[in-house]
């Protein structure tokens, strides 16, 4: 049942970065960001206004816990991975092609695997390993791609942010094991996005809004209403796998980087992005990597 959801969070994960990205074209990074946390908020206040009144009994898989300090410390910590980790993958999305930043969140898998190791003792079998492999080798093969599009990985600070975003973003996975074993998925996921609300708009405040006529300015569109709205359904059924006895943080991750295949389709097909067809054999071998660990957790 884990692995199912975890490929439709995979399935939602790929909306998600297709609306970001259209989202940001040409747009201000901060103003966006800051909508996305707020109407995320919306979605999950009244689950937290609705659990405190007694209307959602604790029996549902809705219920949000108000908790105390000893609890919220633990929420406000992700929250500021999450948040540093989105800031350097939107100004990375903004500046990259969908085909190239795709397969480079693959990687993130790799990171949570080997962390998953040192932290929680997780064992991968034989399938699992070639799934892992698979997935590493297609990212040296994107490597040389790039180049063909002037996108040297060594030296263009944009790849950068997209790295410091899947390192925050595997840090954050692996925190989340260790959430989903002491609270409930709902507490989680509505209380993070509150703090996360809170200090976007103190980023908001201080950072952009007094500086906003000196870099790009910000216009309104309807996709970044989307963008909340696909990541709330991927993130509850990525924490609803995760609450299940028997699931394993390193193969829920790497299920979810199947997303590449939504923005990655969407980059070819109506961005017309180069390069398409060394980037598919590229993708290919994720997408092999990313069956052989289906099979490997049956």
């Amino acid at each position: 049942m884990w692995v199912t959801l975890a490929f439709g969070s995979a399935f939602l994960l790929g909306l998600y970065d297709v609306f970001k990205k259209t989202a940001l074209d040409g747009n201000a990074v901060f103003p966006v960001l800051f909508f996305n946390t707020a109407m995320s908020l919306v979605l999950y206040i009244p689950f937290i206004a609705l659990s405190a009144g007694g209307t959602i009994d604790e029996g549902s898989i809705f219920h949000t816990p108000v908790g105390g300090w000893s609890d919220h410390k633990y929420i406000i910590v992700k929250s500021f991975l999450v948040l540093s980790s989105w800031m350097s993958g939107y100004f990375g999305i903004k500046h990259l092609p969908l085909t190239i930043v795709g397969p480079i969140n693959a990687t993130r898998p790799v990171m949570v695997l080997v962390g998953a190791m040192a932290i929680f003792g997780e064992r991968l079998n034989a399938w699992q390993w070639t799934g892992v492999a698979l997935a590493f080798v297609s990212i040296l093969l994107l490597s040389n791609t790039g180049k063909r599009e002037g996108i040297d990985f060594r030296r263009n600070k944009w790849i950068l942010f997209v790295a410091v975003s899947a390192v925050l973003s595997a840090a954050s996975g692996l925190y989340d094991k260790f959430l989903m074993g002491r609270f409930a998925p709902m507490f989680v996921q509505s209380w993070f996005n509150l703090y996360q609300f809170v200090i976007m708009s103190a980023v908001l405040g201080f950072l952009w809004w007094p500086r906003r006529k000196e870099g790009t300015p910000f216009r309104w569109r309807w996709s970044i209403v989307l963008i909340p709205v696909a990541l709330a359904l991927a993130d509850f059924l990525y924490f609803y796998a995760l609450s299940f006895d028997g699931s394993m943080i390193s193969i829920v991750s790497m299920i979810r980087r199947s997303s590449v295949v939504v923005s990655f389709s969407f980059g070819a097909l109506l961005l017309r992005e180069k390069n398409v067809g060394s980037k598919a054999l590229d993708l290919a071998f994720i997408l092999v990597g990313v069956i052989f660990l289906y099979i490997g957790s049956r």
